[in-house]
């Protein structure tokens, strides 16, 4: 993450929020919701928050990190997570262990992970911004998978496909639960979806989803298996042709 203006943060920055960080946040989604996202400046932020730019770029490089102000630390704790692994542990259990920890992320707060979801369907700019952190989570569980894999070659090719499975999983039985308005159990959904994962890709078996959410989430799958969005792209695809083709897919919808 690059270095915002002005004086840099504590080295525990992104496990502590201090209270002007989130007084920027609720200011600033106050103001999306009232004006819109493309119609809120900074200066709009950072006045209703009571404090100077540079209080904000002390927090956020741009208007757009306001919106995702705890991926950064979300993305240190799943890399924490996964280096205490001395690889005692199967792998693909690890990272569907790891994945959960984004989950709780946006379950700590369902009123704000809605807030974003909606506001990030109706602004293209913000879906490439989530795009680009999705990927950062997919390449942190791969690196770890290729690195409990010895380096062979063909491990290598299989902690791609597996990271790139545990996060299509994670992603779909999140979104469903948001398209919710955040009721009902995001574990047992997330669950159930990562269970599919671990069967084919793991060592070891998945724990049983709860059964009494069970019909329910299988009812949410029947009814959203159609919201599914697969592009295939070859590597080095430029990032904004890739976005251009998502976008292009939903607004089929």
């Amino acid at each position: 993450m690059n270095e915002a203006p002005g004086r840099r943060e504590p080295a525990d920055a992104t496990t502590v929020k201090p209270p002007m960080r989130d007084a920027l946040v609720g200011a600033a989604f106050q103001l999306f919701l009232e004006r819109g996202y493309e119609e809120t400046t900074v200066d709009d932020i950072v006045a209703l928050a009571g404090v100077g730019r540079r209080s904000f770029f002390r927090y956020f490089p741009s208007k757009e990190d306001v919106v995702f102000p705890d991926h950064e630390r979300c993305l240190a704790d799943m890399t924490a997570f996964l280096g205490e692994d001395a690889g005692t542990q199967d792998p693909v259990r690890r990272v569907c262990d790891a994945a959960r920890l984004v989950l709780r992320m946006y379950a700590e707060n369902p009123t704000f992970s809605v807030q974003r979801y909606r506001l990030t369907k109706k602004v293209p700019g913000l879906r490439a911004y989530e795009l680009s952190v999705v990927w950062r989570y997919e390449r942190a569980l791969a690196e770890y998978l290729r690195g409990v894999s010895a380096g062979v070659r063909a491990d290598t090719l299989r902690a791609d496909v597996v990271a790139a499975a545990v996060v299509a999983a994670h992603n779909n039985a999140l979104r469903s639960w948001l398209r919710s308005d955040g009721t009902g159990d995001a574990e047992v959904a997330v669950d159930k979806a990562l269970g599919y994962v671990q069967r084919t890709f793991g060592a070891t078996p998945a724990e049983p989803v709860r059964e009494e959410a069970e019909g329910a989430v299988e009812a949410d799958d029947a009814v959203r298996a159609e919201d599914v969005v697969v592009v295939v792209s070859r590597r080095g695809t430029p990032m904004w042709r890739v976005v251009r083709e998502i976008e292009s897919a939903f607004a089929r919808d």
